[in-house]
């Protein structure tokens, strides 16, 4: 019975191994940095997000402390208004007394005094006319108010977006900072040299393009100038310069330069200036990527660029193509 039992074990065990999925082979360092590098573009494009919050938030608040300024105003201009009623009261008084109607008028609710149909006659036409305008302003003031409460829960949800945007950022750093702390410190390393050596030769090739381009003229060409003057700055979060960029922070200071406001936002900046077709873009003019829109450099001509990358990268000169991103317009100021 023994040797029907053996081979019946053999082929369990052969059956098992061959179920057995072959260990995963250890990513290589170009496999690794290639992961590194799709987290640090995700971590721009929510970092942008914030920036765009930011911009809204910024608006908002002006506009918010805008309205409240008249409603305080219109606060003050409604109280000297009650002080000229209290006084046409006291006056009714002394002529006479407090009628019915004057007595509906300083209880709650100025409207019912109004609705009544023998009020006016208590009062001079020129009172009354006084009244009138302490209703309208009364309901200019509530209207006011309303849009105070309207425009505050804007900035609380922009405020909401800044922050998640803010922390996704970080979230997708710290999770490339997780990959590379698996590595060993040999590995490490090399992959810090593969890296500088990859913006080192990006940097040369940039310095050696910007040598040949020239004859730049209008707003566009200040703007240019401007933007190849920072190449091999570091690109950082939320940076407008004058050492560390991110994208935004670049194309904004470089119009700047040029006398052109734009915000700090790839997103705003692609609603202001003026459409330009892909087949007529001429040097200067910006160009935006990504659905929604999360990047933004300066044409160069030739089919290149001027631009800060990402998070591990400078300033520098690049082909239009973004990956993962598409090109989805362009615009001139």
């Amino acid at each position: 019975m023994l040797w029907r039992i053996i081979p019946r074990a053999v082929m369990v065990i052969a059956l098992a191994v061959g179920f057995i999925a072959p260990a995963t082979a250890a990513p290589t360092l170009e496999e690794v940095q290639a992961k590194v590098n799709a987290l640090q573009d995700q971590a721009t494009t929510a970092a942008e997000g914030a920036q765009e919050a930011q911009v809204k938030l910024n608006s908002l608040t002006r506009t918010l402390n805008g309205i409240k300024a008249k409603a305080a105003v219109q606060g003050q201009t409604l109280s000297a208004m009650q002080k000229t009623l209290g006084a046409i009261a006291i006056e009714q008084y002394k002529a006479g007394g407090l009628g019915q109607s004057l007595e509906l008028l300083f209880s709650s609710n100025p409207t019912l005094y109004l609705s009544s149909a023998g009020a006016l006659d208590s009062i001079s036409r020129g009172k009354s006319a006084q009244l009138r305008k302490y209703q309208a302003a009364q309901q200019r003031l509530q209207a006011t108010t309303m849009t105070v409460n309207d425009k505050l829960a804007l900035v609380t949800a922009a405020e909401k977006k800044y922050k998640a945007q803010s922390a996704m950022a970080q979230s997708k750093l710290a999770e490339a900072e997780a990959i590379l702390s698996k590595l060993t410190k040999a590995e490490r390393e090399r992959l810090a040299k593969l890296a500088a050596e990859q913006e080192n030769a990006d940097q040369a090739s940039s310095v050696a393009l910007a040598k040949k381009v020239a004859g730049f003229s209008g707003r566009g060409g200040i703007a240019l100038k401007f933007a190849l003057a920072q190449l091999g700055d570091r690109y950082v979060f939320g940076a407008a310069g004058m050492i560390t960029w991110d994208c935004s922070g670049l194309t904004m200071r470089a119009y700047q330069a040029a006398g052109v406001s734009l915000p700090h936002s790839a997103a705003a900046q692609a609603r202001l200036g003026k459409a330009v077709s892909l087949k007529s873009l001429q040097p200067g003019d910006l160009l935006f990527y990504g659905r929604p829109i999360s990047h933004v450099s300066i044409y160069l001509g030739g089919g290149k660029m001027v631009h800060a990358p990402r998070s591990g990268s400078r300033v520098k000169i690049a082909d239009l193509g973004l990956g993962s991103k598409p090109l989805v317009g362009a615009r001139r100021y």
